[in-house]
């Protein structure tokens, strides 16, 4: 204060005491605002370190609290996998689940009667396990029955009975159980004898999924701005989190239970099926059969543990001319008003093909071609756009590379055939034989009649919630062009009509839906070369509202039994499904019914 009047002194100023007051209340306001800095920062820290204790460091604390029961090694937690409603709301389909392993110690065992006579009260405990394992007097830790209910296993600590051991346990569980089995996989123990993701999403997310808590008292505000930057390029970078996919609970049960039909009707080997999202390339579904438990894993056939949509490749037949019309079309080498002589066979590079029932047409239009499926007519096409175009078409439709789906083990196409300049190769890869290429890739390839042209990603997942509660979405790349619209739109007008006119008739077309399909029958190859003879790979593909779509769907059997076609087998499992999209999803019609005349 002395030094203040010194300086008004100094200017003269010593009698204004105005002055002196405004300079006062200057300097109050100012500490008044530090103050309250100070307390709203802490204010925000003690919330912030309460969120973390409450929400994002919660189950950190049950994990905790669970250890008094454990005393033989450390409490087992993994992220979550959620299925996805319609509605956005999330069903689990991979968790954790709590509740108690029972164990004897022997040697404190008092009185086995009773113990028995206790325990059994509570669990389904064999009498001659029990005994069994009381016998074991140089064992001292003998495992009764694990997985036991949270009342039963609370119940059991309760009675404190001498010998037994009461520890917390913590497995993994999948509560879709047989849905999406193969997709979602499972967890077990590797060779370093470490629970870890071995099948599936559970292995392609091992490092989200995965936990490593390194303790409740870090830096807070390290973990409140982990993870914030944008999710892009791999999604498995991101650490610890639950994965959120689009497969949608529903429509995933409809599809293995089409697939589960189909395949009991035609005793077929295999059948699988997949729905997507054409635009976007998220998949609402995706299943193989026969499948598997993945809560009972031990109890089932390994051979189904991988996932044939991405692992195996098939030559799918004649689902493929849909294709080679588009290119055709794309690249100007015909119009839908071309034509050609269907002579019915035809022998190139001294290899004879045919159409499916050898008959020759004379001169042919190109929706024939497809109504009628015909060899001859898309081999015409081929050799109308050449080695090098048509090489170049089915590469850019990604049928020697791997789709980028987020599954593991996926395996890439087979068109080696397609790199020299041999005709007959090109004739027969045109109508889907001489390639295999797997399911996945084939809907990729086909996805692009379902979306303007434009090829996308096929996916699961569509978020990552990290363990702070930010749900992070994933991005797959932007669409490349293939096609052009125009192209894909008079294919889309030719398969329409294959299904209004020529699909069982036209008994099955929708009449207030435009739906454009395609049937594919293909033979399959022997294990010594050459085709087995009576043996065939029906495959069937189609998306609603044809110029507009909001799914596509791909379905396949293999090796069906007393049938030949595709047409038999896979048409009324796809209309079965599309009917129950198109009313699930409450798709509108995008076509006026027919009006009915009446008579005067």
């Amino acid at each position: 204060m002395w030094r203040l009047q010194e300086r008004l002194l100094f200017h003269g100023l010593s009698g204004n005491r105005r002055f002196v007051y405004a300079y006062m209340r200057r300097e109050f306001r100012f500490k008044l605002r530090l103050i309250s800095l100070v307390v709203v920062i802490a204010a925000l820290c003690i919330i912030a370190r309460l969120y973390f204790l409450q929400i994002v460091d919660g189950e950190e604390y049950v994990l905790r609290a669970e250890r008094q029961y454990q005393n033989r090694e450390d409490v087992f937690d993994r992220g979550s996998i959620y299925f996805t409603r319609k509605d956005g709301t999330l069903i689990s389909s991979a968790a954790v689940s709590s509740g108690f392993r029972i164990a004897l110690d022997v040697r404190q065992v008092t009185n086995a009667e009773d113990a028995y006579a206790k325990l059994s009260e509570h669990i389904p405990l064999e009498e001659a396990v029990f005994y069994e394992a009381v016998e074991k007097t140089q064992d001292p830790y003998e495992v009764l029955m694990t997985r036991v209910s949270e009342s039963a296993g609370e119940a059991i600590a309760k009675l404190d009975i001498p010998g037994v051991i009461v520890e917390r346990e913590r497995w993994r569980s999948y509560p879709t159980a047989e849905k999406a089995a193969s997709a979602i996989g499972f967890v077990a123990y590797d060779e370093t004898n470490t629970i870890t993701g071995r099948y599936g999403l559970e292995r392609y997310y091992e490092e989200t999924l995965s936990r490593e808590h390194s303790g409740l008292f870090g830096n807070f505000f390290a973990q409140l701005f982990a993870n914030l930057e944008n999710v892009t390029g791999d999604a498995r970078s991101v650490k610890e989190g639950d994965v959120i996919t689009a497969l949608e609970p529903m429509v995933q049960e409809k599809l293995l239970h089409v697939l589960e039909k189909v395949t009991s009707m035609y005793g077929s080997r295999t059948s699988g099926g997949i729905i997507m999202v054409p635009s976007t390339g998220e998949i609402v579904a995706l299943q193989s059969y026969p499948t598997f438990d993945p809560n009972d894993f031990r109890n089932s056939d390994p051979n189904l543990f991988g996932n044939p949509l991405v692992e195996h490749v098939y030559e799918f037949g004649s689902i493929m001319k849909a294709l080679t019309m588009t290119a055709g079309l794309d690249a100007g080498v015909i119009s839908p008003g071309s034509t050609y002589t269907d002579t019915g066979c035809k022998t190139l590079n001294t290899k004879r093909f045919c159409n499916h029932d050898l008959k020759a047409r004379g001169v042919t239009g190109m929706q024939d071609v497809l109504s009628h499926s015909l060899n001859l007519g898309v081999a015409y096409i081929a050799e109308q756009l050449g080695f090098s175009r048509f090489r170049e078409y089915f590469k850019k439709l990604g049928f020697d590379t791997e789709t980028g789906i987020d599954l593991p083990s996926e395996v890439r196409g087979q068109m080696n055939n397609l790199d020299g300049e041999i005709a007959v190769e090109f004739a027969t890869a045109s109508f889907g034989q001489g390639i295999a290429v797997s399911p996945i890739e084939m809907i990729r390839a086909l996805g692009t009649l379902a979306n303007e042209g434009q090829i996308v990603t096929p996916h699961l997942a569509r978020a990552i919630r990290l363990e702070n509660g930010i749900e992070k979405k994933l991005l797959w790349g932007k669409p490349e062009r293939v096609f052009s619209k125009e192209a894909v739109a008079e294919t889309t007008r030719m398969l329409v009509e294959v299904v209004d006119k020529e699909l069982a008739g036209g008994t099955v077309s929708i009449e207030e839906m435009s739906v454009a399909a395609k049937t594919g029958t293909a033979q399959v190859a022997g294990p010594e070369g050459g085709y087995e003879a009576g043996t065939y790979f029906h495959s069937f593909f189609g998306y609603f509202p044809a110029f507009s779509p909001q799914f596509i769907i791909l379905l396949y059997t293999r090796e069906p039994q007393g049938v030949q076609y595709a047409s038999e087998t896979l048409t009324h499992p796809f209309m079965e499904l599309t009917e129950f999209l198109i009313s699930y999803y409450n798709i509108p019609p995008d076509r006026a019914p027919a009006r009915e005349t009446s008579q005067p």
